[in-house]
């Protein structure tokens, strides 16, 4: 079943009119491109020559402006009604369209995410696939909050979780979006995690993925940060955040963790990898171990030996 893909391209100064007029008409569910900070973007997370040169080639002046019109609705009359309107607002604009099937746009990006392994014992297994192994299997699909196991942030700590957790541990995960590493924690045997995060959103979403592993009766989230959500002592600490928050938090951390316990501290790009380290040591922390994937940097923590 093919939908109409109408394009519209303005320059820049023109964004928020063809958006706001787009919006106006579709009622929501818009699709906008707009390449301008890309490079800005992508270095507050990563290298920028990490970005596909496709990308890097699109034009940073324009934007486009896509709605997406189901086989029953006439496109043109709404490429005439959005004539109308760019053309009343006086706005410098082309107008053009392209086919493209519903399962193309509601289901294509499947394809970009498939069962993997981790580690020893560890598999992330997206809903809509089967895998059969004997690992740990964590259901998980893509979603708002951030954390699948593809990043190579996350599957850092995952490879990690997968050597530390020996069976009846009390973990905490500091930011835990979609709740990825406390769930691969049950999952792997620890006895009970807690997650916290400032994100409601992200709380809701690693609830429903706690629940979709069966390990929502060992799974606490709670919406706030670290100060005033955490207490006690946990056998393994989880922090997947950046670097500025994991050098705000570091000083806390002593306090939390359980002798013998580790702290895991991920997120960092490899250019903050001795200012973190540094950070950790005058927190009071041991880094016996610095993980590296791709630029990005995992430090393994204990308190020093007394």
């Amino acid at each position: 079943m093919e939908w109409t893909d109408i394009r519209v391209t303005v320059p820049r100064r023109w964004a928020d009119t063809a958006e706001a007029i787009a919006t106006g008409i579709s009622g929501g569910g818009i699709y906008i491109e707009d390449y301008a900070d890309l490079e800005q973007q992508v270095m507050a997370i990563a290298h920028v020559d990490l970005i596909e040169p496709e990308l890097l080639a699109r034009d940073r002046d324009k934007v486009i402006v896509h709605m997406y019109l189901s086989p029953d609705e006439n496109p043109a009359q709404v490429l005439q009604l959005l004539h109308d309107r760019l053309a009343a607002a006086g706005a410098d604009y082309t107008l053009d369209t392209a086919g493209v099937e519903q399962e193309d746009w509601e289901n294509g990006w499947k394809a970009f995410y498939h069962a993997m392994t981790i580690g020893n014992r560890l598999a992330v297994v997206p809903s809509w696939e089967t895998m059969d192994t004997d690992r740990a299997v964590l259901r998980l699909d893509p979603g708002m909050a951030f954390g699948t196991g593809t990043h190579e942030t996350t599957s850092l700590c995952l490879e990690a979780l997968d050597q530390l957790v020996q069976g009846g541990e009390r973990v905490l995960d500091i930011g835990t979006g979609s709740g990825i590493l406390a769930i691969a924690a049950l999952k792997l045997g620890a006895g009970t995690a807690e997650g916290v995060d400032i994100d409601p959103m992200c709380v809701r979403t690693a609830g429903e993925n706690a629940a979709l592993n069966g390990v929502q009766d060992k799974f606490t989230v709670l919406v706030g940060d670290l100060s005033d959500k955490a207490s006690g002592k946990y056998d393994i600490i989880c922090a997947n955040i950046v670097a500025n928050a994991i050098l705000s938090l570091a000083p806390a951390i002593p306090g939390l963790l359980a002798p013998g316990g580790h702290f895991m501290a991920s997120g960092v790009i490899d250019t903050r990898k001795d200012e973190v380290a540094a950070g950790l040591a005058a927190a009071g922390l041991r880094v016996y171990e610095v993980r590296e994937k791709n630029g990005w940097e995992c430090f393994l923590c204990t308190l020093p030996e007394a």
